[in-house]
């Protein structure tokens, strides 16, 4: 039983960096679970095959420079939110309930319409709820940085 009691507060303390460690982005007063999409490999891929985005998660995309972006649905089966932040983590422009799409390269693309380094995809719906509107600021949780 001693050792246990010795070996229990080292334990937890090994198990925290783990959670800690957890990307996650601030918008609208609330924090969402991100999965982190910074090279052309998985940019390209984002959210595409997939059934269901969790409740209160994302995807962050982070591009190299701030550019105009433009996204599309293409093998994506989930209604989106694409919301397109600038350099200073500035919402630019959104993309509300952008339908799925499985018509290959005939989906139709969402530009940003400005420049924009960083763009969030969230459940369709989520902007509305958070009744965002540009000029909204993006927060990131440790441990998300740009590109080099």
């Amino acid at each position: 039983m001693r050792l246990f009691r010795l070996f229990l507060p080292a334990f937890l303390l090994l198990s925290l960096p783990a959670c800690a460690s957890d990307p996650w982005v601030e918008l609208g007063g609330e924090r969402y679970s991100v999965e982190v999409a910074d090279d052309d490999a998985e940019r390209a891929r984002g959210l595409m095959f997939r059934d269901r985005l969790e409740p209160g998660h994302g995807m962050l995309f982070i591009h190299e420079r701030e550019a105009p972006q433009a996204y599309w649905m293409k093998n994506t089966r989930i209604p989106l939110d694409i919301l397109y932040f600038d350099d200073a983590r500035t919402l630019v422009a959104q993309r509300r309930n952008v339908p799925p799409c499985s018509l290959g390269d005939r989906c139709p693309s969402y530009p940003s319409g400005a420049p924009a380094r960083y763009v969030l995809e969230l459940n369709a719906g989520e902007a509305a709820r958070l009744q965002l509107r540009e000029g909204a600021t993006i927060t990131f949780g440790p441990g998300i940085a740009p590109s080099p």
